[in-house]
């Protein structure tokens, strides 16, 4: 599987996410503590916002923590909405166009997990892509055609709604083709203002996934950690496994749970998935 972090604040040093915490997600790519793998090597990618409409995005092929380019380029860049992404292939090829976060327009879109049986599903789904959006896809794994459905489905207008109706599609098909739990997922998504982050799993039984609380209370109770004192009031992680053992620092989200988060604050939803047929009785009405 992936490792994954999400910041949202002031802006701060790619470095100082990636490279400084004690269970850095630099450091995850060789000993993740909590993935189904321990080592994340596959390749990597981190996307920014800076001062034009559109977000960067570095990718590689490289393990993260091989990866000169990417000290060099974390030492120098700041942003205020960082995400960042270490791979884990399930089986499609190490190569740059499957590295995430994958972008659409100002849109970034991360995973971790799989589409189960997804050589017997791909032709399917792909199909359900709209083709309008559908010549954007540009590598070859089941995380960035997940991410076209929901383009499809509305991500820029609802995107809790249309990450639900990606979701429900992918287990209609596969359920369709005999796959008891067709999808796996941690997912992560954002237009550069509010990220949404999503834990599900068909057999409910999901990879993790943890928030950080406010850093405000963290000071009072860890007055000494200079770490606390580089992130602003508002900053929050989103991340696949907490970036260090503070305790109190970190709650889990909970399964079938999406995270909304913005301007500092946070709010957890109950996620369901919505099958097509329900998608398609609702727009009728």
């Amino acid at each position: 599987m992936c490792r994954w972090l999400a910041y949202s604040g002031s802006p701060v040093r790619l470095d100082e996410l990636l490279y400084k915490p004690a269970n850095s997600l630099v450091l995850q790519s060789k000993h993740s503590r909590l993935g189904a793998e321990t080592t994340n090597g596959d390749g990597f990618g981190v996307g920014w916002y800076g001062n034009v409409p559109t977000p960067g995005v570095f990718l590689s092929t490289e393990p993260a923590w091989n990866d000169r380019n990417l000290r060099e380029i974390a030492a120098q860049l700041e942003s205020g909405h960082v995400f960042a992404h270490i791979r884990a292939s399930t089986g499609s090829a190490v190569q740059k166009t499957n590295c995430h976060p994958f972008r659409h327009g100002r849109w970034l879109w991360m995973h971790n997990g799989l589409i189960a049986g997804f050589p017997a599903v791909r032709r399917e789904l792909t199909l359900a892509v709209d083709p309008l959006v559908f010549p954007e896809i540009q590598g070859s794994t089941d995380s960035e055609i997940l991410f076209y459905l929901a383009v499809t489905f509305g991500l820029e207008d609802d995107p809790v709604a249309a990450v639900a109706r990606a979701v429900g599609l992918v287990e209609e098909v596969g359920r369709r083709h005999s796959v008891v739990n067709p999808i796996q997922m941690t997912v992560a998504t954002t237009d550069g203002e509010t990220t949404w982050a999503f834990r599900y799993s068909s057999e409910a039984r999901s990879r993790s996934l943890f928030h950080s609380v406010d850093v405000s209370t963290l000071r009072h109770q860890y007055p000494d950690n200079p770490a606390l004192h580089v992130l602003s009031d508002d900053a929050r992680l989103v991340v696949s496994e907490p970036l260090g053992d503070l305790r109190g620092a970190w709650r889990e989200v909970p399964e079938s749970t999406c995270i909304v988060v913005h301007g500092g604050r946070e709010e957890l939803r109950p996620f369901t998935p919505v099958a097509p047929a329900a998608a398609a009785a609702d727009s009728v009405r």
